[in-house]
């Protein structure tokens, strides 16, 4: 899942391993992962690169030509040809813009090689509440992905 609004966006991610949810405050410029069964955080600097695709023109675009419609979960959308300027390089995109809500639903790499699909996609108001540290929650001091120095603490309720 996830939830946008502005500069703030939260991910409930689907997969297991230990963060379940990332908070992103474009605003703060600071990204909080969650491991929420160890009521723990780790706090990384803001990346833009991590930011979700959501608006209906694409950073950089250059042109864009419409090539289709379909329909994707539910909504009608065009489908786009969309021509981006990446730094040095220009990137050919997909992108399956929903009619009826104004929202990207699908986006892809012409050559095949990357793609993201939004489903059961709702508008709507989203709580502050979502894009706040848990109150709870205590920095992780070792996760960046190098090797940990011992394992992760044990939640006192797993303890024997």
């Amino acid at each position: 899942n996830i939830f946008y609004r502005d500069d703030r966006w939260r991910l409930e991610h689907q997969a297991v391993g230990p963060v379940n949810v990332t908070i992103v405050r474009k605003d703060k410029q600071v990204m909080w992962m969650l491991l929420s069964r160890l009521k723990h955080y780790k706090e990384v600097p803001y990346d833009a690169d991590q930011a979700p695709k959501v608006q209906e023109s694409l950073e950089g675009e250059r042109s864009r030509i419409a090539i289709g419609t379909e329909t994707l979960d539910g909504h009608p959308t065009t489908l786009f040809e969309v021509h981006v300027q990446e730094g040095k390089q220009t990137a050919d995109y997909y992108q399956w813009l929903a009619t009826d809500i104004h929202f990207p639903l699908k986006l892809m790499k012409k050559d095949g090689s990357w793609s993201i699909e939004y489903r059961r996609v709702r508008i709507g108001p989203v709580s502050d509440f979502l894009f706040q540290l848990p109150v709870n929650f205590q920095p992780l001091e070792k996760f960046d992905g190098e090797k940990q120095q011992g394992p992760l603490p044990i939640p006192p309720e797993r303890r024997m």
